[in-house]
């Protein structure tokens, strides 16, 4: 009769140890936010990839195929773009929230314009006399 007690305290024992941790998993699951916006994280940093272009007044690189790493400065609102194929990098661009999920570059215009969203990229930034351009993706 003892050892059908102990076996029976066992089993319960695993069953609640399992039940326990699924309903720990479940619930760990669940406090995850889904009203986490993209834009106050460093969701953007990463690769993008596409066709990107640079113009320094006399000489123009354009690649279709061409990469972008962007990077986070700090815990700020500034960024810094890598591009690969010897494009000169843009760095400590400011950023501010647009709508869900985006950010658009501080003092943009219709000459000066840096898009990110979920998985785009876009990119036309004069300055000194110098061009960049990007639509790249994820």
């Amino acid at each position: 009769m003892k050892l059908a007690i102990l076996k029976n305290s066992k089993k319960s024992t695993w069953r609640f140890l399992g039940l326990f941790i699924l309903l720990f998993s479940v619930i760990s699951l669940a406090s995850c936010s889904r009203d986490d916006d993209p834009a106050d994280n460093d969701f953007f940093a990463g690769t993008y990839n596409g066709s990107i272009s640079y113009y320094d007044g006399s000489t123009t690189n354009s690649q279709d195929n061409g990469k972008v790493f962007v990077t986070k400065v700090g815990s700020g609102n500034k960024y810094n773009f890598s591009f690969s194929d010897g494009i000169s990098d843009l760095n400590g661009i400011e950023f501010k929230k647009e709508g869900d999920n985006s950010l658009i570059s501080i003092g943009s215009s219709a000459t000066s314009y840096i898009r990110i969203d979920n998985d785009d990229l876009k990119i036309l930034y004069i300055a000194d006399g110098k061009t960049w351009t990007a639509n790249c993706t994820r």
